[in-house]
Formats: structure tokens, sequence, C-alpha cells
């Protein structure tokens, strides 16, 4: 089953609106936490985003099959009947999650929109599309792409991360070979392709505020996401089809992220959309700020 969206425009800028279904759901939020169903299981976790008060009983927060709470040595969940692992079906993806000792569970569901996207898109054409995924995390838009009929090459630093991206591949029935799952520091991946020739018609691009590659290498977004978009335009099809520039906890602006791949548009036309990612509170009319998204596409 794949997933239904809305949305909403606010001047230039648009509200990509995730919409509660069978195996996601965001059932209440606030007070800086929110109360998510994915698949079998309700868990309950942080997200300082929701600053306003629950809508819910303390009752029903309570009766989570999971909790992750804050220690003083970062974090743990609080679970009963409930497996470290579960799997689910979201937005056309099955994936494998885990309770980590972070919040994170291996999902970022905001994502879905885009998912939807790439997978139309690709699944239009009428020649070979070859996509690149840099900071791929656990495979979702990379399956999505292979769903569509393309050949993806799909790269991150986190082993654990790769690891479940495979498993998530695996669990979705991608067609075989049409993933490469590649263990690599983004920006020493993206420069040997360049010495390569390769070509992509598609990249996308989920970077994070801080982080380290394979060998440790530092990556800060102030210093090195410029560097790394620039890079990345030596490695376009002569007619790319589209590029995808996400953010999560930089705390910039997706006004920012439309600028910087504003060259896009100068050099091949098309248009860029840009906005907040956001997940609808069910039975309510809440929205959650789940991250932002720039992305451009040949079509206008």
């Amino acid at each position: 089953m794949f997933w239904c969206y809305l949305v909403y425009y606010i001047g230039m800028q648009k509200t990509f609106i995730i919409q509660p279904e069978e195996n996601y759901t965001l059932i209440d939020s606030g007070n800086e936490e929110k109360l998510e169903q994915f698949g079998a299981f309700i868990l309950r976790r942080p997200d300082p985003q929701a600053l306003w008060n629950t809508s819910l009983g303390k009752d029903i927060w309570d009766a989570a099959d999971a909790h992750f709470t804050t220690t003083s040595s970062g974090g743990k969940w609080i679970h009963t009947d409930i497996d470290d692992t579960f799997t689910a079906e979201i937005g056309g993806v099955h994936f494998e999650l885990s309770l980590s000792q972070f919040k994170h569970i291996g999902i970022f569901p905001e994502q879905i929109p885009n998912w939807q996207w790439v997978r139309d898109m690709i699944a239009t054409q009428k020649r070979p599309i070859r996509v690149l995924n840099l900071f791929g995390y656990t495979g979702g838009a990379s399956i999505a792409c292979a769903q569509g009929g393309a050949e993806v090459v799909h790269i991150d630093a986190s082993k654990t991360a790769l690891t479940q991206a495979v498993r998530n591949a695996e669990l979705s029935s991608t067609p075989a070979g049409s993933v490469r799952f590649i263990p690599e520091d983004t920006r020493r991946f993206v420069d040997r392709e360049i010495r390569r020739g390769s070509r992509y018609d598609g990249i996308i691009m989920d970077p994070p505020a801080f982080g380290h590659g394979v060998k440790k290498e530092l990556w800060k977004i102030e210093e090195d996401l410029l560097p790394l978009i620039d890079a990345t335009k030596r490695l376009l099809v002569d007619k790319p089809l589209f590029y995808i520039l996400n953010g999560y906890a930089s705390g910039y602006s997706s006004i920012a992220y439309k600028q910087n791949i504003e060259w896009l548009t100068d050099t091949y036309g098309g248009a860029i959309e840009y906005g907040e990612l956001a997940i609808q509170q069910k039975d309510s009319e809440h929205l959650l700020p789940a991250g932002i998204t720039a992305r451009w596409s040949e079509e206008k």
C-alpha cells in the first residue's frame, strides 16, 4: 500500500503533510514528546518540536509499548511486550525497525512524499535511470527508486544503517542487483566517482548536521555541505531527472536549501519545490514539524 499525503502552499513554499495511515500514525504530541504507532506497536519518544500541550490523557501515553527516556548517559527504552526489532510496511517500503540506544528506530516517515515522488517519476521514464543516494540511512529512498525501476547506488558511513538497509531491501522484495549498498564517507566516494567519470540521472542527499565517515572523517554541515553540492554537479548527466536536498537537525530554512540548488534551474531549466515536512496528528489539526526539503525536477 502506497501513501497519500497533502501539499499546502504558503506563498512560494509548500508544506508536505503525512496523513495517518494503517501502519503509521502520529497518535498525539506535546510537552516535547510524540506518541506514534508503527505497525502493531505504539512508541513514545522525545521530540523538541512538540512545544504545545498533549491532547490525550496520561493513561494513553503510559500505555505505550515502549518509552524512550533520557538518562545521564544518553537514554534508554523502557518496554515490556515488544521485541527490540520488529517489522512494518510504511510508505510502500518494508522496514525492520529497532529500539536502539538512541531515540531513532530506523525510519523517518516524513520522507514518504519524496519516496512517492521519485518512485512515480522514475516509473514514467522510457530510459534507464541511475540514482545516487548520499547519506542513505536505512534505505527508504533507495528502495523507492528501485521500485520505480532505477539502478541505485546507496552510500552511508554507518555499517549499522547499511545492515538495516540491506535487510529492508530484502523485506521489500527489491529486484536483485538494483541497489548497491556501499559503506563509505560521502565526500570520498563522490570524489572517486568524479575521477571515474560516473554519471547519475538523480541525486538524493540527507546530510546530518554533524557526523563521522567510515574512517572517522569529520562532517560539519556548515563547512562541508556547499563543497559537496558543488562536487555533485559533476556527477549529473546532461539531462538529469531530479535532485533532492533534505534537512533535519541543522536548524536551516528550506529557503536556504532551495537557494543552494537554484543552479539546477539555471543550468537545466525545470522547477524547484521546497518547504517543510510535517506529520498530521490523528483527529487533530496539529502538525508536527519534521524537517525540510528542496527538490528539483526536469519537469515544470
